[in-house]
């Protein structure tokens, strides 16, 4: 039995880099004979201080222990036949764990979904960023035995210093993300999720929405679900936390789903994945033209695509007037899921990469 050792920085559940790009996978492997373990260094209660402002001392202490736990997959990493490094091994800007590991008898893969190699801090995170080192994705690439990018823009970054690249997009459980039965409302939910991290985006259609909200009043409303503190009152708006447990009805109280990006390299190796969840959850969804979101988006066929304010303002205008416009958008979109961004359509091609 091959066994495959995944190394990621977060819990399973926790990071949607993680979920979409190799934990939804993990039954498949084993169905198919693998033996799966998973080395993470954030637990639950260090999450909490990792990411807020401060605690640095205790901050020291988690960097210790994962400093510890790295060490330790060092050493079983020739029980391995393969190493999954999912961004990074640690959140240092060294790739002194990644060449370790290549130097074992596993074969080394390694899986990015952002434009890592570029400068982007969380806020809580800000005051250390002089301990990152973003180029040291080159340097890993570099040393591993293969390299899936989520998309083109990625893959083309990654081809200059290792041929050995395939690209797998980053793709939805269809048959988890399906709408449920929502409380009846005569409003319009025009909605967005992310993070705390990301709400810089959601802000980027703030003076369209004013614009739609002065046009049809009580007829919508708008949400924010995945940042609970972020709060707009002029809107009516009060931000949702995120969670597992709720994550599917959240989703399906959005009636129009909004995915702005700025047009800046970073977001060009964004892999769609918000536009995605709203489209698998058949809901019309209205994207920028940044990156791989014009691959995924056929304009006015299975989605909308939206550049300037007066753009996005006349469409979420033609999806708050026409019911049919939205059923038909949002089952096209839902179609294009199923057939190209599936866990379905690339369970063959994600084995492939451990035979």
């Amino acid at each position: 039995m091959k066994r495959i050792l995944f190394v990621a920085a977060h819990r399973p559940g926790r990071s949607p880099s993680q979920r979409y790009r190799f934990e939804q996978f993990m039954p498949l492997l084993e169905a198919n004979g693998y033996l799966v373990d998973y080395s993470y260094i954030i637990s639950e209660k260090d999450d909490k201080l990792f990411y807020a402002p401060g605690n640095y001392f205790k901050k020291l202490s988690i960097l210790l222990r994962s400093i510890r736990k790295r060490f330790g997959d060092i050493r079983k990493s020739d029980q391995y036949e393969y190493i999954f490094v999912q961004r990074e091994a640690l959140m240092l800007g060294s790739a002194y764990f990644e060449g370790r590991l290549a130097k074992s008898n596993a074969k080394l893969i390694y899986d990015f979904d952002d434009a890592i190699w570029l400068p982007d801090n969380s806020g809580g995170n800000a005051n250390l960023s002089w301990l990152k080192n973003p180029s040291k994705t080159r340097k890993i690439i570099e040393v591993s035995d293969l390299i899936i990018a989520g998309n083109q823009y990625l893959a083309d970054f990654a081809t200059q210093y290792n041929t050995q690249t395939t690209i797998i997009p980053t793709v939805v459980d269809t048959d988890h993300y399906q709408r449920s039965a929502t409380t009846s409302s005569r409003k319009i939910c025009i909605g967005w999720s992310g993070s705390f991290s990301t709400i810089r985006h959601f802000e980027l259609v703030i003076p369209a929405l004013r614009k739609v909200k002065e046009a049809y009043g009580d007829k919508v409303e708008f949400r924010v679900f995945g940042d609970g503190h972020y709060r707009l009152p002029e809107l009516d708006i009060q931000g949702v936390p995120w969670s597992l447990q709720t994550e599917l009805e959240e989703l399906s109280k959005i009636d129009i789903g909004l995915m702005p990006l700025p047009e800046e390299d970073w977001s060009k190796g964004k892999c769609g994945l918000k536009g995605l969840l709203y489209m698998a959850m058949e809901t019309p969804t209205i994207m920028s033209p940044v990156g791989v979101n014009s691959q995924i988006i056929k304009h006015g066929k299975n989605g909308f695509l939206a550049q300037t304010d007066q753009e996005w303002v006349d469409r979420m205008s033609e999806l708050i007037e026409s019911a049919t416009l939205r059923t038909e958008i949002g089952s096209a979109g839902r179609k294009t899921v199923e057939n190209e961004y599936s866990v379905k359509a690339y369970e063959n091609k994600f084995l492939q990469v451990f035979t």
